[in-house]
């Protein structure tokens, strides 16, 4: 196998995922895709695309049948469930749609959560860094129920950050919020990867979420259809529209 170049987070490389047993789904059909690093990429597709499961998989959450998964030039697949768990909360972060805030915690603890079960003691000036940014910093004693719902999005992305993970996973982020609140959670993401380097992957059903984006994949029936430099919504919305097709080679646009 090729070493990973030094500038990839993630790569992907003819990874198939079935589900199901005598007539099984092929959620993810020979994908082979590459997530540099310092970038955010927009995945998008219909229900059943297999964007979710391209996320999963590439997160180390879920395991291909075939093919490889490697996060920077750790491959996945060679990993025991104990030392999978253990890069995850060490070298990956998540932010998903439904906040996944411990409630009985109050904001700080939350966001210091991951860093604790990873064994790490992350520096305290990063640590008020990444407070400032989301905005916290008078809400850190407020326990999630107390908070909008943008504000609870926002503790989870500090806490994706606070590890200084090679790549943050974003699974509908913006899904159960306002229009107001999502535009401030895509900018703080935004912020991520101008400010901090960070590398995103994204799945969206949102083209103005995926507007935010470096890059946009477009997966349909578990294959990626298209691969667009980054667009305007109303362009990543046409091409969603287009009907899924695929040619030796995804199509690219720029």
């Amino acid at each position: 196998m090729p070493l990973i170049p030094d500038g990839i987070a993630v790569a992907l490389e003819r990874v198939r995922r079935t589900y199901g047993g005598d007539r099984p789904v092929v959620a993810l059909d020979d994908v082979s895709a590459v997530f540099p690093r310092g970038t955010a990429t927009a995945v998008m597709g219909p229900s059943g695309s297999g964007k979710s499961t391209l996320l999963h998989c590439a997160a180390g959450l879920d395991r291909p049948d075939s093919g490889r998964v490697r996060i920077g030039a750790t491959d996945l697949s060679s990993l025991s469930e104990k030392k999978l768990t253990e890069l995850r909360r060490a070298r990956v972060g998540f932010v998903f749609q439904a906040f996944n805030l411990v409630g009985a915690l109050n904001v700080e603890q939350n966001i210091l959560l991951p860093s604790r079960l990873a064994g790490l003691r992350p520096d305290p000036a990063w640590v008020e860094e990444v407070v400032r940014r989301v905005g916290l910093g008078d809400r850190l004693r407020h326990r999630p129920a107390q908070l909008s719902g943008g504000q609870q999005q926002r503790v989870a992305i500090a806490r994706a950050l606070v590890t200084r993970p090679e790549v943050i996973f974003c699974d509908e982020p913006t899904g159960a919020l306002d229009t107001r609140s999502a535009a401030a959670v895509l900018d703080l993401l935004r912020s991520a990867v101008d400010a901090y380097g960070q590398t995103v992957v994204m799945v969206t059903h949102d083209p103005v979420a995926a507007s935010y984006a470096d890059r946009v994949l477009i997966l349909a029936d578990g294959r990626i259809v298209r691969d667009m430099e980054r667009s305007g919504a109303e362009r990543i919305a046409e091409q969603l529209a287009l009907p899924g097709h695929r040619t030796p080679a995804a199509t690219r646009e720029g």
